[in-house]
């Protein structure tokens, strides 16, 4: 999921366990830690390609949660020390104590709230690597929920709103109000999966129940809308192509695209292309790869300041049919959602590597 939805997530579950009755800063640590494994977008300073290479990697694994959940505990301990150092005064007598135990439990709960959340989306997380490096999605929200946003947004900016009326009104303000609202913002979330999760599910069996000039059905996948929860973008394997459409589980209907993508060739230079450090990282990731040798560099790219041997390169896309699909009425850029590119020379190497339009470095 997006940041937002992370870290109102890690507030709303703070406040509706009532944590910050128990120890200080247990907000703010719970915000963080909601937030913290998406630090590993340190990796884009090695370039595009390196990024996605470590994308929900080794901070999305369980093994790494607690060494995070330290990790924040430490922070809260300088936080805590720092603004006493600037204040040069005690903490008020009405704060709850530092717990460092119970902060670090507040911490993992919240970072275990970051897995879960990334896991509803279809671009997954590897929760267990590196003993197993396999992908898990759940395929049931779409990455940006404006319902989410919404929901979790509302418990937190509402008891703000009452404290702001009572004021004014002469009602003293209680303190840590709101753990109810928090706690239906989290129910109604689970909610909303179950929701996803059924339709979902209809959705599938409805793809499953078509007939395919491909053949038989090898693999099908459902992709969420963002509010619409009836609608879905749909992907089926046959052994011939794929076949690309959009199911309505409301009416039970679904519309397939007019052509099927057929499964290129293997060409020398597609070969390669898989062999180099994109194809390998992006295989992996990918449930349904589409890997062909689209033209010349020079032809794709006409742009681009191209040396003459360089305008001859071989040009390599990736993508993945899961993505291809407009959301946000972006017309012209749906088929460049997560493609990768790699340039293959003459000499059979891989010259270049796209993700996107950005470069990887050398």
């Amino acid at each position: 999921m997006e940041p937002v939805t992370h870290m109102l997530t890690g507030a709303c579950l703070s406040r509706a366990l009532g944590f910050p009755k128990r120890a200080r800063f247990a907000t703010l640590a719970c915000v963080i830690a909601a937030e913290l494994p998406d630090a590993d977008y340190v990796y884009r300073l090695g370039g595009p390609v390196t990024y996605f290479q470590h994308h929900r990697g080794w901070t999305h694994a369980l093994w790494s949660l607690p060494l995070q959940a330290a990790f924040v505990v430490g922070l809260m301990y300088g936080w805590g020390y720092a603004r006493r150092a600037i204040k040069r005064r005690r903490s008020r007598n009405d704060q709850p104590p530092f717990r460092p135990v119970l902060l670090g439990l507040m911490a993992l709960l919240a970072l275990v709230s970051h897995i879960l959340l990334d896991w509803t989306n279809n671009y997954g997380v590897r929760p267990f690597a590196p003993w197993n490096p396999r992908w898990y999605s759940g395929d049931l929200v779409f990455i940006v929920e404006p319902v989410l946003l919404l929901l979790l947004g509302l418990a937190l900016l509402l008891p703000l709103i009452f404290s702001l009326t009572d004021s004014e009104i002469g009602i003293r303000r209680q303190r840590y109000r709101g753990q109810w609202l928090a706690a239906a913002a989290l129910v109604c979330m689970l909610g909303l999966w179950v929701w996803h999760w059924q339709q979902h599910d209809l959705a599938v069996n409805i793809a499953q129940q078509q007939e395919y000039d491909g053949g038989r059905v090898l693999k099908v996948s459902a992709n969420p809308y963002p509010i619409n929860v009836y609608r879905w973008h749909i992907v089926v394997e046959t052994p011939n192509n794929f076949v690309t459409g959009g199911v309505d589980t409301r009416n039970g209907v679904m519309e397939m695209d007019q052509q099927p993508v057929p499964k290129p060739p293997t060409t020398l230079s597609t070969l390669v292309a898989k062999h180099s450090l994109l194809g390998r990282v992006y295989l992996d990731w990918s449930k349904f790869p589409v890997t062909e040798e689209i033209g010349t560099a020079g032809e794709i790219h006409p742009d681009l300041p191209l040396q003459p041997q360089e305008q001859a390169f071989h040009d390599v896309q990736f993508r993945d049919l899961r993505f291809g699909y407009d959301i946000w009425n972006l017309h012209g850029q749906v088929t460049k959602a997560l493609t990768a590119e790699a340039w293959v020379n003459d000499q059979r190497q891989v010259e270049r590597m796209y993700f996107g339009s950005k470069e990887q470095n050398p």
